[in-house]
């Protein structure tokens, strides 16, 4: 893990620099921003960087998921603090029924969808937004107990792609209590979300064991370091399926992608499950963290059927995969109508 820049030194040039001298080449940079500790930080941070040299120019939002009556004045906060640094700020609403389950998740999606949404309209190609260390700990956590594989455990990545731009996380070094020393030490306002400790939550609560599990070792630099090592194992593995794939004759035709079947056999069983991902993903398909089970199990039956020169049809993750007697394995999408049977 990359030697974070220690607190006093985030203001100075260099340790800016440290922070957000990979975005240098962006055409803009959207900054999303709630009002918490964190995301204040981030945009005070990025508007003293900006100011020190020729950088692309920061915009600002806030989500109103209009959850809570106090959101409309907590993104009026923001747009009072941006304006006075002297940078854009739009409040982005998310409008429409709410569901009644899975809130979290669904406001999740509807806030990178608004972001996401408002970046492309000004030109951005950057969002950014204020995960800490603190919060690629607790996802670590929370993805182990739900049984994640590796890519689950490599938590969050610094720079992903997220509807054709770039979603950066310049602040995953950092802790959550320095954040929030820097905000009282140079007097940059900040709000509290009293959803931080709602405990209907799943994370409030994996953020309330986190200090038992540090006294036991288990600190949040530790569990963001086994991130660090599960990205750096899952790179290597993905490299040597995309290389296997490619020795198997693939070939995508009229929507279906195939490849020689002995290739599942003769490679160990994490690289075989890793080039079944990779023809879900030629065929315009994906795999959730929760359904790595059923692509494990789906795996482990290709493996049988190709050691008995068999045939084998069955799906997965909005997939129909087939075992041919020619041989070959084929991955096409299914039929809508069949889907979530």
């Amino acid at each position: 893990m990359p030697a974070r820049p220690p607190p006093d030194d985030l203001l100075s040039v260099a340790g800016l620099e440290r922070l957000f001298g990979s975005l240098s080449k962006a055409s803009g940079i959207l900054a999303a921003v709630s009002g918490g500790p964190d995301s204040m930080a981030l945009m005070h941070l990025l508007a003293r960087w900006s100011r020190a040299d020729r950088h692309p120019p920061i915009l600002v939002a806030t989500v109103d998921h209009g959850l809570r009556p106090e959101a409309a004045e907590e993104a009026a906060f923001v747009a009072r603090q941006a304006a006075a640094l002297g940078l854009p700020h739009r409040t982005l609403a998310w409008t429409g029924e709410k569901p009644r389950a899975g809130v979290q998740e669904a406001a999740r999606e509807a806030r990178y969808s608004l972001l996401v949404q408002h970046a492309r309209g000004e030109g951005a190609s950057h969002l950014v937004t204020a995960h800490t260390l603190d919060d690629q700990a607790e996802t670590v956590m929370m993805r182990l107990s739900r049984g994640s594989g590796l890519s689950g455990l490599a938590g969050m990545r610094r720079e992903r792609s997220r509807g054709g731009m770039v979603h950066a996380r310049p602040l995953l070094d950092l802790r959550k209590p320095d954040l929030l020393d820097l905000c009282r030490k140079e007097g940059w306002g900040f709000v509290s979300d009293p959803s931080n400790a709602d405990e209907r939550f799943a994370r409030v609560r994996w953020r309330r064991i986190m200090p038992l599990l540090a006294d036991e070792g288990l600190t949040a630099e530790r569990l963001a370091r086994l991130a660090q090592r599960a990205a750096r194992a899952e790179e290597a593995l993905d490299a040597k399926a995309r290389e296997a794939l490619g020795r198997a004759a693939p070939l995508l035709d009229d929507g279906a992608f195939s490849f020689e079947a002995g290739i599942l056999a003769n490679e160990p069983f994490e690289i075989a499950l890793r080039i079944l991902e990779q023809a879900l993903v030629r065929t315009g398909l994906g795999l959730e963290n929760s359904r790595l089970q059923r692509l494990e199990a789906c795996t482990e039956r290709l493996r049988e059927a190709i050691g008995q020169d068999g045939t084998l049809r069955l799906t997965v993750a909005g997939a129909l995969v087939r075992l041919d007697p020619s041989g070959r394995v084929s991955v096409r999408q299914e039929p809508p109508r069949h889907r979530g049977r």
